[in-house]
C-alpha cells in the first residue's frame, strides 16, 4: 500500500513539473502562441474536414490531465506546419464533452483521442504511438508523403513493382484528369495496406495508357501469394470516387484478416462483431477452409462482421469461455461484444448456407434469443433461460478513459 501511494506522488510530481515546463515555455517563446490548432464544433467540424486534405484532430477532455499535458505538446508540433500551403494540413482539437454528437459519431470514448482526417473521412486507425512533439510531427510528415510511384517508361515500372504485394496499376494519357485525382485520393487512403503504381503517357505505354480523350486503366494485381494471382482490371466508372473506392478497399482489405493481441484493440474500434477461427499455428487447411467460405457466403456481410482467424494456441482464454481448449482446434465462434456464440461444428462450414445462416441468425437476435431459451419452439413450450459465455474481447476494447497513472506511459 505505501509503495503504491509513492507511486501515485511521484507520477503526481513527474506531471506538476511537466506542466510547468510547458507555462514556461509558452511564456519564454511567443512563437508558440501563433501556432494554430483550431477549435472545431459541432458547427465547423464537417465543413473543416471537407475543405482539408489533412486534419489532425486532437479529441479532449478538460476534467482529464493527460489531455491538459497534451495540449501543449499539441501546439508546439502544430507550430511546424504553420508554413504549409492552405488546405494541404490542420491541427484541429475538439471538446468532446461539449461536442458529444461529434465524439459519438466518430467512436471517441476515451481522452485524449487522435484520429486523422483525410479528404474527409477519418482513416482506419487512430494515432497510437507516442505523445511528443518529434513523434507527431514525424507521423504527419510522412502523412503527407505521396506514396503512389509514377513512371514514364515501363521498364522501371516493371522492375519497381513487388511481386508479394497487392498492388494497383494505373495507366494514364496524363495527370490532368478527375479519374486520376481520385485514384490518387484512395490511393493515400489505402496507402498502408496496398501499394499503387501509375504509367503515364501512351507513347511510354503503348497498349496500356490510352492516348488522349480515352479513358483511363487501371488494374489489380494481386500479391504472388494469393489463390489466383490473376489481375483484374477495373470495369466500373472511374470517374466516380466512392465506385472506385468500394471496388479498391474490395480487393485491398481481405475479407478474412489475422487477430492478435496488438491489433485486437484497433479492431474493436471499427465497432463490428467478430467471427474467430481459432486454429493452430500452422493449420493453413482449415485456413482456407474458412477463408473459402467466407468468400462463397459472406461478401455482402463485410459491413456487419469483422471475419477473423487467430491462433487458438495463444488466444487460450476466449475459448475456454466456449467450453473449449487447444484439443478441439479449429473452432469458429462469433464474439458481439457482449456474448460469445459457437458455431457447433467446424465441418458444417462445408455445408451450402450453414455459415451464412450462423451470421444473418446473428443480426437478427437468433442466436442469443435460441441461447436463452432453446431453439425457437414450434410449440409453446420453453426451454429454462441461461445465458451465453461473456464476450472476453470485449474486454480488449478501450477503456472508457484510457490513461490512468499507474500503467501508462504514453505521456
Amino acid at each position: 500500500m505505501a509503495h503504491a501511494l509513492r507511486e501515485i506522488q511521484a507520477h503526481s510530481i513527474l506531471m506538476k513539473n511537466q506542466m510547468l515546463r510547458w507555462l514556461s515555455l509558452l511564456l519564454f517563446c511567443p512563437a508558440l502562441l501563433n501556432a494554430e490548432v483550431v477549435s472545431l464544433t459541432s458547427q465547423n467540424f464537417e465543413q473543416t474536414i471537407q475543405a482539408n486534405e489533412l486534419v489532425f484532430v486532437n479529441f479532449y477532455a478538460d476534467w482529464c490531465r493527460f489531455s491538459q499535458m497534451l495540449k501543449p505538446i499539441f501546439l508546439e508540433a502544430s507550430e511546424k506546419f504553420k508554413d504549409a500551403a492552405p488546405g494541404k494540413i490542420m491541427w484541429a482539437s475538439v471538446d468532446a464533452d461539449k461536442n458529444n454528437d461529434i465524439a459519438t459519431k466518430y467512436h471517441v470514448n476515451k481522452y485524449p483521442t487522435l484520429k486523422l482526417f483525410r479528404n474527409g473521412e477519418a482513416a482506419k486507425r487512430e494515432y497510437r504511438s507516442s505523445r511528443s512533439v518529434e513523434a507527431l510531427s514525424e507521423f504527419i510528415n510522412k502523412q503527407m508523403e505521396v506514396t503512389v510511384k509514377k513512371f514514364i517508361e515501363k521498364n522501371a515500372l516493371q522492375a519497381a513493382h513487388n511481386p508479394e504485394k497487392n498492388t494497383f496499376i494505373g495507366y494514364f494519357h496524363d495527370e490532368n484528369s478527375v479519374e486520376y485525382k481520385n485514384l490518387m485520393n484512395v490511393a493515400m487512403f489505402y496507402r498502408d495496406e496496398c501499394e499503387f503504381m501509375v504509367g503515364i503517357g501512351d507513347l511510354n505505354f503503348p497498349g496500356e495508357a490510352p492516348a488522349a480523350g480515352q479513358p483511363p486503366k487501371l488494374v489489380f494485381q494481386p500479391s504472388n501469394k494469393a489463390v489466383n494471382p490473376a489481375q483484374i482490371p477495373f470495369s466500373g466508372d472511374f470517374a466516380t470516387y466512392e465506385y472506385l473506392k468500394q471496388w479498391v478497399a474490395d480487393k485491398c482489405v481481405p475479407l478474412v484478416r489475422e487477430i492478435t493481441f496488438q491489433n485486437a484493440e484497433e479492431l474493436t474500434e471499427e465497432g463490428l462483431p467478430f467471427m474467430i477461427l481459432f486454429k493452430k499455428s500452422d493449420d493453413k487447411v482449415s485456413e482456407k477452409i474458412f477463408t473459402d467460405a467466407i468468400v462463397r457466403e459472406l461478401p455482402d456481410q463485410r459491413k456487419a462482421i469483422n471475419c477473423l482467424v487467430g491462433d487458438g494456441t495463444i488466444f487460450k482464454h476466449p475459448l475456454s469461455h466456449l467450453g473449449k481448449s487447444e484439443s478441439d482446434l479449429p473452432v469458429i465462434a462469433i464474439d458481439s461484444f457482449r456474448h460469445m456464440y459457437l458455431f457447433k461444428n467446424f465441418e458444417d462450414v462445408n455445408v451450402p448456407g450453414k455459415l451464412r445462416e450462423f451470421v444473418l441468425d446473428l443480426h437478427s437476435g437468433k442466436l442469443h434469443r435460441e441461447f436463452h431459451h432453446g431453439p425457437d419452439p414450434v410449440t409453446g413450450n420453453q426451454a429454462p433461460d441461461t445465458e451465453p459465455p461473456p464476450s472476453t474481447f470485449e474486454k480488449l476494447k478501450p477503456a472508457s478513459s484510457r490513461y490512468t497513472i499507474l500503467d501508462k506511459t504514453e505521456l
